[in-house]
């Protein structure tokens, strides 16, 4: 992480498993609160568990800067954008690859970012999921069409040097990255490539990618 941090990442992507929501297990609150003592990054802490309402507030008194919790995940998703924000963190919803864009029509107005799973969430170094390049455009679509075009619309899930490109053309404006970071030789010279890939997308002319 102190890697990242000086070579240039914009902020710190957490994933916290439970083993229920998703078939794996990570980290809890006291793991974010050493993070928190060891970076002046943001933390985002994304939560893939199934008793979001119930364990956010723990995250954000750990140290999370926001909180992104699935729309699959409560039956509340009003109240805990509302109690998230109320907390200082920035609020965030989260669509599973097969979940349809139109989960987020109500929620649209409350919520200071949306992350789209371009894999099935639940290990790390999966295959981008290629339909996940039209479902980012109708999102994006989705958003703008809403007066929402300052939202930040993150992915998640196979981003490296292949796909960051096209994600962007597609619309994404932030790419979280895993394995193409911290598996690489050099993290500093894998976030410096994914930037530049990223900017290439930037460069070329808009569409949903290949």
């Amino acid at each position: 992480m102190a890697a990242a941090e000086a070579a240039g990442a914009d902020a710190i992507h957490v994933d916290v498993m439970d083993g229920h929501f998703v078939p794996n297990i990570t980290v809890g609150p006291l793991v974010v609160e050493a993070l928190r003592r060891s970076c002046s990054l943001p933390l985002q802490v994304h939560l893939m568990i199934t008793e979001p309402d119930r364990y956010a507030p723990e995250f954000i008194a750990a140290g999370a800067s926001s909180i992104l919790f699935h729309a699959e995940a409560t039956a509340t998703p009003y109240r805990l954008l509302s109690e998230i924000r109320r907390s200082g963190a920035l609020a965030g919803v989260v669509l599973n690859p097969m979940t349809p864009a139109i989960q987020l029509d109500e929620l649209v107005p409350h919520v200071d970012l949306v992350l789209l799973m371009t894999v099935e969430p639940g290990f790390g170094g999966q295959q981008f999921i290629p339909t996940m390049y039209a479902k980012i455009a109708r999102v994006r679509a989705f958003l703008d069409e809403r007066g929402r075009q300052e939202l930040d619309l993150e992915v998640d899930g196979g981003v490296n040097l292949s796909t960051a490109p096209a994600l962007v053309r597609a619309g994404a404006n932030v790419l979280v990255a895993g394995a193409a970071i911290f598996q690489a030789s050099s993290i500093a010279k894998a976030i410096a490539e994914l930037r530049a890939a990223a900017e290439l997308g930037l460069k070329q002319p808009t569409g949903r990618g290949a």
